[in-house]
């Protein structure tokens, strides 16, 4: 992600945690919403303007610069023992999963069976095990990256392909909102590598898209599950008829 993208990215983040809109945005720089919303999708920022927009939130440039720095060490794969301590409490894996998609704490508990106390405490235990850094007045810093990756064969893999993926699976997937598509083929390692490459691009791309739509109001986002693979793999059905060598 490129430098300007992800300044901006920080910037949404920390405009979502102070409630601040791009209305209200646009109120206080005397300009139209729908510029506002241009100026942040395409990332066409003047210093000027991102001062500007910095001094709504009573944040520096410099500051902004800097906690854009630090997101960018965010981590990528989470330990064994951070994967185990959310598979063994399930509410804990929820809020895991809430605080990566930005919910404000006030979502969590209006839309979930959780009190205020429980959920500080949940919170807490995120920060413990460093997914989270707490901040006053219940909000937060993420500290584990939008596109991170699960152990390979760990809690967290074998939880999704257990009680996940099946689910997931078992759907007519005929919904507007829903897509399915299967394809095969026979590919040369080289075409393989660029396929590879496209997915992992498009796993980035969902991940900026989801950090984006965050600003939104709850109610104007679906919770969404997308499911990529790619494998050596032949139909059974096939397999039968295969010559012995």
């Amino acid at each position: 992600m490129s430098q300007i993208k992800q300044t901006t990215n920080t910037l949404k983040q920390l405009l979502k945690q102070h409630k601040v809109t791009y209305r209200m945005i646009a109120g206080k720089l005397e300009m139209s919403e729908a510029n506002i919303k241009r100026v942040f999708a395409t990332n066409s920022f003047s210093l000027e303007r991102l001062e500007q927009i910095c001094q709504i939130i009573n944040l520096t440039l410099s500051d902004l610069f800097s906690l854009s720095e630090k997101q960018q060490q965010q981590l990528t794969e989470l330990t064994l023992e951070q994967e185990q301590e959310l598979i063994e409490n399930p509410k804990l894996l929820l809020i895991a999963v809430c605080v990566r998609d930005y919910w404000a704490f006030e979502e969590i508990i209006e839309h979930y069976d959780i009190d205020l106390h429980e959920c500080i405490q949940l919170m807490a235990k995120l920060d413990k095990i460093k997914l989270i850094q707490l901040l006053p007045n219940n909000n937060y810093k993420l500290l584990i990256a939008q596109d991170f990756r699960w152990i390979k064969n760990g809690p967290l893999e074998r939880f999704m392909e257990k009680e996940v993926l099946n689910r997931f699976m078992a759907s007519s997937f005929d919904s507007d909102d829903c897509f399915r598509f299967y394809l095969r083929g026979r590919y040369s390692k080289t075409s393989i590598g660029i396929i590879q490459r496209k997915l992992n691009q498009i796993t980035k791309e969902a991940a900026e898209l989801n950090i984006e739509d965050s600003s939104l109001p709850l109610e104007q986002r679906i919770h969404m599950g997308m499911l990529f693979a790619m494998r050596p793999w032949e139909p059974s059905l096939f397999e039968q008829f295969r010559r012995t060598k």
